[in-house]
C-alpha cells in the first residue's frame, strides 16, 4: 500500500493515463482528487476507481485557468485534510506540425495548458505540500528529447521540455521544504492516442493493425510498447515514500527504445 493515508491530487482524469493513475492511487490506500475539464467524465472514472465514493472527490478543471487549480486544492484540502502528493497528467496533445506551417497562437497555447498550466496546478497545491513535505510528478514525453518520425508535434515537445528544464529548477528550490520533483517521460505508449494512431495507420496503409504495432515494438529493448499502465506505476512509485531520495530526475518509462 504505497499510498496509505496519503492524498493526491491527479489532473488530465478521462481514459487513459489520467484514469489509470487515479486507479492505482486508490489502490495503493491513498485518496484521489481529481481534475478535469469534463463532469461526466470525471464522475464515471471517480464511480469505476472508488465506487463506494471513500476515497475520491472530483471538480472540473482546466489548469489554463489559476483559480481554477487553487479550487481543486482547496477540495483536497476540505475533503481529506492535506495534499502530498500532485501527478500533473493534463495536458494539449492533439497539435500537430512542426515550423515551416507553425500557427504560433496555438503554439502559444500549447505552452500555456503544458508548461504554465502544469505550473499553475503545482503552485496552487503548494501552501498545502509545504505543511509536511511530499511529491510533485510531471508527465512529459520522450518526444522532448527524441523526436519520432512518424509524427510531428513540435509544439507539444518544446512545451514538455520545457517543463522537464523547469522541473530541475522547482527541484532545487522546493528541496528545503522535502518536497520532490520529477517528471515521467512516456515513448509509445500504448493507450487510446496510440491506439488510435495504429488504427488510423493501418487503415491508411491497407495492413492489419499487428502489422503496425509489430514495427513499433521491434525498436523496443523488450519486445513490446509500455502500456499507460506501466507509466501510472511510475508516476504513483515517484509520488510515494519509496521514492524519498529521488528529485530532480526524469524517469523514461519506454519499454527500451530510447536508454540514456
Amino acid at each position: 500500500m504505497l499510498l496509505s493515508g496519503k492524498t493526491v491530487v491527479v489532473t488530465g482524469v478521462g481514459a487513459g493515463l489520467g484514469q489509470r493513475v487515479a486507479a492505482a492511487v486508490v489502490r495503493d490506500g491513498g485518496n484521489a482528487v481529481l481534475g478535469a475539464r469534463t463532469a461526466d467524465r470525471l464522475a464515471k472514472v471517480a464511480a469505476e476507481v472508488d465506487p463506494d465514493g471513500g476515497s475520491t472527490a472530483w471538480l472540473p478543471t482546466d489548469i489554463a485557468d489559476g483559480g481554477q487549480c487553487e479550487a481543486l486544492a482547496a477540495l483536497a484540502l476540505d475533503r481529506f485534510g492535506a495534499i502530498d502528493a500532485v501527478v500533473q497528467v493534463a495536458a494539449f496533445d492533439s497539435h500537430f506540425g512542426g515550423l515551416e506551417d507553425a500557427d504560433f497562437a496555438t503554439w502559444q497555447s500549447v505552452l500555456d495548458v503544458n508548461l504554465l498550466g502544469s505550473l499553475r496546478m503545482a503552485k496552487a497545491c503548494l501552501p498545502a505540500l509545504k505543511e509536511r513535505g511530499g511529491s510533485v510528478v510531471f508527465i512529459g514525453t520522450q518526444s522532448a528529447v527524441a523526436a519520432p518520425s512518424e509524427v510531428r508535434q513540435a509544439a507539444y515537445a518544446a512545451s514538455k521540455g520545457a517543463l522537464t528544464s523547469a522541473m530541475y529548477s522547482l527541484a532545487r528550490e522546493l528541496g528545503p521544504y522535502r518536497i520532490r520533483v520529477n517528471t515521467v517521460l512516456p515513448g509509445w505508449m500504448w493507450g487510446p492516442p496510440v491506439q488510435a494512431f495504429v488504427a488510423f495507420t493501418a487503415q491508411t496503409e491497407g495492413v492489419p493493425e499487428e502489422r503496425v504495432l509489430e514495427r513499433l515494438a521491434r525498436r523496443m529493448a523488450l519486445p513490446e510498447l509500455a502500456t499507460d499502465g506501466d507509466v501510472a506505476e511510475a508516476a504513483v512509485f515517484l509520488a510515494s515514500d519509496r521514492a524519498r531520495a529521488i528529485t530532480g530526475q526524469s524517469l523514461l518509462v519506454n519499454a527500451g527504445e530510447l536508454m540514456r
